[in-house]
């Protein structure tokens, strides 16, 4: 009898959670926290030949953007509705504007063709210059962030019938058509080279392993007539030692490697200039974006079938962007991949290729500058403390050019870093009588950062980051573009962050530089404005992640490797803490108040540890208390000697009022990511909870007011979704009620507030 009574009860309970609705959504307003300039590469700009001020960028680790067109030069982002379903999204390998019907834009997208991304690539279709996509899968990967990502386009549409479309694969797999706007495609059986040729064939699985392929397509549009499509189409391949340019001259029905062609370098970009009647195509040795050791620009004439080379200079670099002056025939710009060193260089010539001048020159040194330079739209772009010989002011990985087609006075260009151009370059001059023009970060808007870390201490500043590539920023204004990176260590990335409890404008940072030059652990005593290296700091070793203690002197460090160590001060020599096997990869925090107390969560055996002694030594304070592999932990942000913590795990959200010795789930929470305790709904409650993670079966941002047990959603899917959730660092404002912070693998910081 009780076993049926057993049955019965369990089955009432999961027709309880059957029927039990989702977290409701409220009002929420987000917006990106500026840092501006962009903050990533952008592998890709192009115009719409036929609409003026129609224009779009491609980023590689953060979605699609389209120029406004109310005079501002800011961008709009596209895909913010990426979410963790659809994370390779924001991965765009090609984008393509529709010279006929201008609201129609495609992209190209997918992350990797390794084993890193488990999606297929797709084909995005939008009528409405992409505030709104349909896509469709495609029976092969898309590379969008790796070796090869700014060649192209690879996507491109028949100027003469924009139903068709072409698609250059990567991984051998060739070229593609499409005759239904993008809806359905087919292999291109009669191409000829798909491509054979990979970076580093030894590299299996990793990213330079893979082929390159099919990398650009460029339409003759004199070669046909509006409505009956283009004859002749130019196709470029990732080869060495063999042709790499090929033709057709029947729509694609047949097609032949291009004769006389220069063999030996990689074609980056195929671009046609139609009044000319020629093609323009950049060679390098290399993939790039950041290789690239040799190359030359040639120009290939239509009429004569001729080649000629028309380098400005052969140096140890390649070259990458390309773009013509659509209102002046015989005017073209042409830039520099990887010229590490003094600098990048952008060329000019308006006869054709003949002569060619530089943004600078050598004079022989410092190399004479023909621009003024602007960065106040992001001003942390320009360091002034670098030094002459290292500061790259025209940048780097330059593989997107592209000139206005309705006015020759602007162009823009793609760094590893921003989006440059000018809005004068008819003041370049010629050789004979130069000018000086106005280079200027012209990115607003672009927000492609990758977030690792973020905290919002309740006093100093509302926000201090530790982002991937660029460092990391103390946000003063949210709106406002900061003044400068974390320096003094600077770091390309820093990994995490942390505030003392007790003693908030201390904070410690770690940085992922493995190569011994700089010490990874960062201090700081006034809120990010100056920092210095511990000096305990062991060479060699980086990354992990980081706590520190609550009066701000004590720093617990979980390096990259899994290893934990403690420094009992800001100078003294880190050591091994004990009682942790170093592959046990644990969780960690400080209590926010009692300054000697540190806690790590382990997967083994879901083992909780606490450590009084400032980290030296860890105790178990209980064994199976919690399911699932823990993500991350927040104790109780304010309440004076706690025993009140937090942990996300791959099963939940978990609560100790014990310090660990006994947890209690959230009956409501079936996974947890990243999460934070902010300001509460009333003075004297209880701190808000901010989470990400799954609540009743459902992804998303939510917040509780009432210690966990009732949620509210705080994003709209379709409208954000912050990319995969596992990269969404947060942080609530512990001064302000409902505010919260959300960093992105890709799309920077956003702030997001209630209604």
């Amino acid at each position: 009898m009780a076993t049926k009574f057993g049955r019965l009860t369990a089955a009432i309970t999961v027709l309880l959670v059957t029927v039990t609705s989702a977290a409701p959504n409220v009002c929420y307003n987000f917006r990106n926290v500026r840092i501006g300039g962009g903050g990533g590469f952008v592998p890709g700009i192009v115009f719409n030949p036929n609409h003026k001020g129609l224009a779009y960028a491609r980023t590689d680790i953060g979605g699609a953007y389209r120029l406004k067109t109310d005079g501002s030069h800011e961008w709009e982002a596209l895909q913010d509705g990426v979410n963790g379903t659809n994370w390779g999204d924001w991965y765009v390998d090609s984008i393509a504007t529709d010279p006929i019907e201008i609201s129609r834009v495609y992209l190209f997208t997918g992350a990797y063709t390794n084993g890193w991304d488990p999606n297929p690539a797709y084909i995005h279709r939008s009528v409405d210059y992409g505030r709104s996509f349909v896509k469709t899968a495609l029976p092969f990967k898309g590379g969008g962030n790796m070796p090869g990502r700014g060649m192209g386009e690879r996507l491109a549409i028949d100027p003469n019938n924009n139903r068709v479309l072409y698609v250059g694969a990567r991984s051998g797999n060739g070229l593609w058509k499409s005759s239904d706007y993008g809806a359905t495609w087919a292999k291109v059986t009669s191409f000829p080279q798909p491509g054979t040729w990979a970076p580093n064939p030894a590299d299996v699985g990793g990213l330079d392993g893979d082929i390159i392929g099919v990398v650009w397509v460029t339409f003759d549009e004199n070669s046909g007539y509006r409505g009956q499509g283009s004859k002749r189409i130019f196709v470029g391949v990732a080869e060495k030692g063999k042709e790499t340019v090929f033709v057709s001259n029947d729509s694609g029905a047949t097609w032949s490697a291009v004769a006389g062609q220069p063999i030996g370098h990689v074609p980056h970009k195929g671009v046609l200039s139609p009044k000319e009647n020629v093609l323009y195509i950049t060679y390098t040795d290399g993939a790039g974006p950041y290789d690239g050791g040799a190359g030359s620009i040639q120009k290939y004439n239509l009429t004569s079938s001729t080649w000629t080379d028309i380098s400005p200079l052969k140096d140890s670099f390649g070259y990458g962007g390309v773009a013509i002056d659509a209102q002046a025939p015989g005017t073209l710009m042409v830039a520099t991949l990887n010229q590490w060193w003094p600098d990048a260089n952008i060329w000019r010539s308006t006869d054709s290729g003949k002569t060619w001048t530089g943004l600078w020159e050598w004079a022989p040194w410092p190399q004479k500058h023909y621009f003024d330079y602007d960065v106040s739209a992001a001003p942390w772009l320009y360091d002034p403390n670098s030094g002459e010989e290292f500061r790259k002011l025209v940048g780097w990985m330059i593989e997107s050019l592209a000139i206005d087609p309705f006015d020759s006075n602007h162009f823009l260009y793609g760094t590893g870093a921003t989006i440059f151009g000018s809005r004068d370059a008819l003041k370049w001059g010629t050789k004979d009588a130069r000018g000086i023009i106005k280079l200027e970060s012209l990115a607003t808007g672009i927000e492609e950062t990758s977030i690792q870390a973020i905290i919002a201490p309740p006093v100093g500043p509302p926000l201090i980051s530790a982002v991937g590539d660029i460092g990391g920023f103390v946000h003063n204004n949210l709106d406002k573009a900061p003044e400068i990176f974390h320096k003094n260590p600077n770091w390309a990335t820093a990994k995490d962050i942390d505030f003392a409890g007790n003693a908030p404008t201390k904070l410690v940072r770690i940085g992922t530089d493995g190569s011994g030059s700089t010490s990874q652990v960062a201090i700081s005593d006034d809120s990010g404005v100056t920092w210095r290296e511990h000096p305990g700091a062991p060479q060699y070793i980086n990354g992990g992640s980081v706590a520190l203690s609550a009066n701000g002197t004590a720093v617990l460090w979980r390096t990259g490797s899994g290893t934990l160590l403690n420094s009992p001060n800001g100078t003294a020599a880190f050591t091994a803490s004990t009682g942790i096997a170093d592959w046990s990869n644990p969780v960690i925090a400080a209590d926010k108040r009692v300054a000697t107390t540190f806690f790590a969560a382990t997967d083994a055996g879901k083992t909780f540890y606490i450590s009084t002694d400032s980290g030296k030594t860890f105790l178990p304070a209980s064994v199976g208390g919690f399911t699932g592999t823990p993500f991350d932990m927040q104790p109780h942000p304010t309440a004076a000697g706690t025993s009140d913590l937090w942990l996300t795990t791959s099963t939940g959200l978990f609560r100790s009022k014990d310090a660990g010795k006994t947890f209690t789930k959230s009956a409501k929470v079936g996974r947890g990511y990243n999460f934070s305790l902010g300001a509460p709904k009333t003075a004297g409650a209880y701190p808000a909870i901010y989470l990400v993670g799954d609540v009743d079966g459902v992804a998303g941002v939510y917040r509780s007011d009432d210690e966990g047990k009732e949620w509210v959603k705080v994003n709209v899917a379709g409208k954000w979704g912050g990319g995969s959730p596992d990269g969404i660092p947060v942080a609530a404002d512990l001064r302000v009620y409902g505010r919260v912070f959300l960093g992105t693998n890709g799309r920077g910081i956003f702030v997001a507030e209630k209604c």
